[in-house]
């Protein structure tokens, strides 16, 4: 099982539409605040149509409540950014990553990246700067679902 971490999100829609992604692949959707939205919004629950109320979900105050889970754990921790130079591919997920993914409009603050630069991973892209946050966590997740299953 993966753990889905969304920093700071600021669209609902996307955040509906992730929340289906864990749903469908067993992972834990965190949401870690402040959030742009209220989990209660009819936008969200609309992009996840009528699976929101069965997505796992667990609302951090902060980062730091949800690594100091994470470290207990011993859980490998991947933070997706088009500020390194390493893909994904080149990960090895294992059973019970966190995969953190920033907000929308900014992405992870450059602080947490230089912490975490080990962890770091990139969605290679050509022709955009981004690709939707949706898109992306079901890239990067089912990547580690095809790793995990396939030993």
């Amino acid at each position: 099982m993966f753990n889905v971490v969304l920093y700071q999100p600021e669209i609902p829609h996307n955040t509906g539409a992730v929340g289906r992604l864990c749903l469908a692949t067993g992972a834990v959707l965190h949401l870690v605040k402040p959030l742009g939205f209220s989990i209660d919004d009819k936008q969200l629950k609309r992009a996840g149509l009528d699976y929101w109320k069965e997505v796992k979900v667990v609302v951090w105050e902060s980062f730091e409540e949800l690594r100091a889970v994470a470290e207990r754990e011993g859980a490998k921790m991947f933070f997706l950014t088009t500020k390194t130079t390493r893909g994904f591919w080149d990960a090895e997920f294992a059973d019970g990553s966190y995969l953190v993914f920033g907000p929308e409009s900014r992405g992870l603050p450059e602080g947490m990246l230089k912490e975490f630069e080990e962890g770091c991973l990139r969605i290679p892209m050509e022709g955009t700067r981004s690709l939707n946050l949706a898109t992306s966590v079901g890239i990067v997740l089912y990547e580690g679902q095809r790793q995990i299953r396939k030993g």
